[in-house]
């Protein structure tokens, strides 16, 4: 492999650990200040958005399965920030609810990572967008991990039980 060959490998590398890293911090500073997961943290936000909204509808929007959004409201119903409320139009569903406490969790909660690179993402040129999202693509099949479960939710670990902050 020739230097430069070796220089870029090492900066992909350097690179990608910075990224990773990012995300641990971020972990942590959210665990501190909020008290949730970078998950359950999402979960919170898209409950919010709505007035109720089915654990179904709730695995759709953030991509993963009904097994993993069971397991984060689980953890949210546990520690007062939402509810699982009859629906008032069909006795067999079930919605989500945030309660006044997950209000004021998500009102002192950080800026999410994955909104601060939503906002950096969306001032790239179309072309630049299809670029790295090719690229990342790329970087995840490199990785063999073109088939693990992820939602979009910057963090690291399986989503469904990332609860390293002992919260």
């Amino acid at each position: 492999m020739s230097a430069e060959r070796e220089y870029r490998l090492d900066d992909s590398l350097v690179a990608l650990r910075r990224i990773l890293r990012a995300t641990e911090l971020y972990e942590r500073d959210l665990a501190h200040a909020a008290g949730v997961t970078p998950a359950q943290l999402r979960v919170l936000q898209v409950v919010g958005e709505r007035d109720d909204i089915t654990p179904k509808a709730l695995a759709t929007q953030m991509g993963v399965t009904q097994a993993t959004v069971t397991a984060l409201v689980d953890k949210l119903v546990a520690r007062g920030l939402v509810n699982r409320v009859p629906s008032q139009y069909d006795r067999r569903k079930t919605n989500i609810m945030a309660t006044p406490q997950g209000n004021k969790t998500l009102e002192r909660a950080p800026d999410a990572l994955q909104q601060k690179y939503a906002r950096a993402f969306s001032k790239l040129a179309n072309w630049e967008q299809a670029q790295l999202v090719s690229s990342l693509e790329r970087v995840a099949e490199m990785l063999d991990a073109r088939s693990i479960d992820a939602s979009p939710v910057l963090t690291t670990g399986a989503i469904h039980d990332i609860d390293n902050s002992g919260y």
